[in-house]
């Protein structure tokens, strides 16, 4: 045989055997690393295997009836939770209409704006809105939630707990809070009803200071804002104080619009997604507030509030007053899906006109005064006026 005859047969035989070769490493990454040890993404072979033996396990051995659709519905909302994210979550249909009910301004519920404390971790009363089956009942502002009917909560999320309440299935409510101030648990019987939010509310206080409580800012905020300093104008304000302690965020375009009422021209607020798309949001400058401004804030305002507070520091156009606050510089959007369920996700982080990413760290005062829960004056407010008499 002739030594090129020779190295095309040897070349041949070669090329054969890599090819077996590479044809069983294949196999064997598919067979073995992604069924046993390596995706275990969703969409791999092994998620989905792993799935359909816990459903068979369930068909098989579980004791009581169960129902399909709450399997896949709790299936859906582990794959966001798995992002170990407490602002993305997924929402049922049902949980997504009570969450635009509370945006636009009214809800079914118990009128309570909850929040949850950053250092313990418990959900507690944040504001009980006057009139409210809450307030009748006699739930105050800090009480904390600790029982909804038999169930303990109190180690429980911020969005579990408003869970168990709106969607419990007796309109009477069986309500088990620990009022701090007092050291002492109360129960209480409510209903509930609808609920009309008032996030703003106003008064004159003494001399020419007028006074707005911004509660949570909500689709109804800007026109509720812009009438109360109208309302306080008439009355011969001449200087504002805007509260927005305990205030836990709410709409992006709420508080954009808010401040376009009193803000100078120029940018208030921008975004960033995980691509560096950046988008920037302005005041047109129309109607700047002319008169001297203080902003409360403490370790509860957060988000939206946030933005708030960041874009009256920036501009220098007021003074902060209180506590840092809360630190939740980053922005969620949400995504219907085909069956009219919504995955809201966490998108971008949002940065104050100075450039600033105020996410775990907040934003600092510039009075800082600390308001203890026993102390019977609002040493916060009276600070502000204080500030606000000498401008």
């Amino acid at each position: 045989m002739s030594n090129n005859r020779k190295n095309s047969l040897e070349c041949f035989i070669l090329g054969v055997m890599v090819a077996i070769l590479v044809f069983l490493m294949y196999h064997f990454v598919d067979t073995t690393f992604l069924q046993g040890r390596g995706d275990t993404s969703p969409e791999s072979r092994t998620a989905r295997a792993k799935v359909e033996e816990i459903d068979n396990l369930i068909e098989q051995e579980y004791l009581f009836d169960t129902d399909g659709d709450d399997l896949s519905q709790g299936m859906y909302a582990g794959l966001v939770d798995g992002l170990g994210d407490k602002y993305s979550r997924y929402y049922t249909k049902e949980e997504y209409e009570a969450v635009q009910q509370s945006n636009e301004g009214h809800y079914e519920g118990i009128g309570v704006v909850m929040m949850q404390d950053k250092d313990s971790g418990m959900v507690q009363v944040a504001h009980c809105y006057e009139g409210s089956p809450a307030a009748e009942a006699g739930v105050r502002e800090g009480d904390i939630i600790y029982k909804i009917g038999d169930t303990l909560v109190a180690d429980k999320d911020l969005s579990e707990v408003s869970d168990a309440i709106r969607d419990s299935e007796s309109d009477a409510i069986h309500l088990t809070v620990y009022r701090q101030t007092e050291k002492r648990y109360i129960e209480v019987d409510l209903k509930k009803a609808e609920v009309e939010i008032p996030a703003v509310s106003s008064e004159m206080l003494q001399d020419d200071v007028g006074y707005i409580v911004i509660y949570q800012f909500t689709a109804v905020v800007p026109e509720q804002f812009q009438k109360a300093c109208q309302q306080l104008t008439e009355q011969g304000m001449g200087r504002l104080i805007v509260d927005l302690r305990d205030n836990p965020g709410g709409l992006l375009t709420s508080v954009c619009d808010t401040l376009n009422s009193f803000m100078p021209e120029g940018l208030l607020v921008y975004t960033e997604d995980k691509n560096g798309n950046r988008t920037e949001h302005f005041s047109e400058g129309k109607t700047p507030l002319d008169m001297p401004l203080v902003v409360l804030v403490n370790q509860n305002s957060a988000s939206s509030a946030e933005i708030f507070a960041g874009a009256v520091k920036d501009y220098g156009v007021g003074t902060l007053v209180g506590t840092t606050t809360y630190g939740k510089g980053i922005v969620q959007k949400t995504f219907g899906l085909n069956d009219g369920s919504v995955v809201k996700l966490t998108v971008s982080s949002y940065y104050t006109p100075n450039g600033i990413n105020i996410h775990g760290t907040g934003i600092e005062p510039d009075v800082e005064i600390e308001q203890p829960e026993d102390a019977p004056e609002d040493l916060q407010l009276e600070r502000a006026l204080e500030l606000i008499r000498k401008e």
